[in-house]
């Protein structure tokens, strides 16, 4: 088990904390970030945007910007959602939903922008 990674995070280092599955790989770049709201609109999922203090991430409460984009499938309309959320709270994490209607539950869930601590 040698091979085994050790991801060094705290509670202590806001920066160095790991959020859902795409927070263990490299950074998205842009398009990347576009091939996975893509993935979300195929899916028939509903993109939904969410914010909250860097402090507060590891709560299962986010707060939620604006209502979920029920039926939106044009990916630069919840990009522009997103970027709007990140320029109104940009201390904030802003993380991206895709909620299943059919599962009533989140399907997907990334973060797009990590907020920095005040």
């Amino acid at each position: 088990m040698s091979d085994m990674q050790d991801y060094n995070s705290s509670l202590d280092n806001v920066e160095s904390r790991k959020f859902e599955t795409f927070s263990y790989l490299p950074q998205m770049d842009a398009a990347a970030i576009r091939t996975q709201i893509q993935y979300i609109v195929d899916k028939g999922w509903n993109p939904s945007v969410e914010h909250t203090e860097p402090a507060n991430a590891t709560g299962s409460y986010w707060y939620m910007w604006k209502l979920p984009m029920f039926g939106e499938s044009n990916v630069d309309n919840i990009l522009a959602e997103l970027e709007a959320c990140h320029k109104a709270h940009p201390q904030n994490h802003v993380r991206l939903l895709g909620l299943d209607n059919f599962a009533q539950c989140a399907g997907t869930s990334m973060i797009i922008f990590r907020g920095q601590p005040k």
